[in-house]
């Protein structure tokens, strides 16, 4: 493929690549930051290529990682993953992890926290709910263990059963009990927290007095 470059245009739909041609015809896209050292003119050997194919990759993935990352913190696997689908090789990826690692876009313990406190905050659930949701995002046991030992279970449990109480009010007190008692297990608490919770419910009222 080695040849003289004859032209550098920028591609249709996007200003961030080039398209490279040598020798009169096209040849191959390159990350205009890539694209800068290059000229018309210039003499490109097969290995030349080879390696600004290998830094194009590396440039296309870390703009693929840092779409992924636009929308929320994402935890080391979680790009790995994405990477791996979209079929960036290795060598690509672990470069990407570095880069993204080094500028600070990538911390385990940080995208802990940050899942733990969304968490808490919209929808609360027990230790043992939120450290699978860690260990399937990839991070590891020690990062999880570390980031839930401030976590207040109890207020969580609180917080929950009286948010779900509210919307059991039409149904009939040991219904709704039930029913709460459930959705607890659910989220992950652990019983005896789930028994604390049901004790402290209030008495029931003429609001619980419907039949299901």
């Amino acid at each position: 493929m080695s040849g003289k470059i004859t032209a550098l245009t920028p591609q249709q739909h996007t200003q961030k690549r080039v398209n490279v041609y040598l020798d009169g015809a096209f040849a191959f896209g390159l990350a205009a930051t890539l694209a800068e050292k290059l000229h018309v003119g210039d003499w490109l050997s097969d290995e030349q290529i080879t390696n600004l194919q290998a830094a194009d990759e590396v440039e296309r993935a870390y703009e693929k990682a840092l779409d992924h990352l636009e929308p929320r913190p994402r935890s080391e696997a979680e790009i790995r993953r994405m990477l791996t689908a979209r079929e960036f090789s290795e060598p690509a990826i672990t470069q990407v992890l570095l880069r993204l690692h080094r500028r600070g876009f990538l911390d385990d313990e940080a995208f802990a926290r940050y899942w733990v406190e969304n968490r808490a905050r919209f929808r609360p659930k027990g230790r043992f709910a939120l450290a699978s949701e860690l260990r399937q995002k990839g991070v590891g046991d020690a990062v999880i263990e570390k980031v839930l030992a401030a976590y207040d279970e109890s207020a969580a449990i609180r917080h929950v059963a009286e948010e779900q109480m509210r919307r059991l009010r039409h149904l009939p007190f040991s219904v709704a009990r039930r029913r709460l008692r459930e959705r607890l297990l659910r989220r992950g608490f652990p019983y005896d927290l789930i028994q604390d919770a049901l004790s402290a419910l209030p008495q029931p009222d003429s609001s619980f007095e419907r039949e299901d």
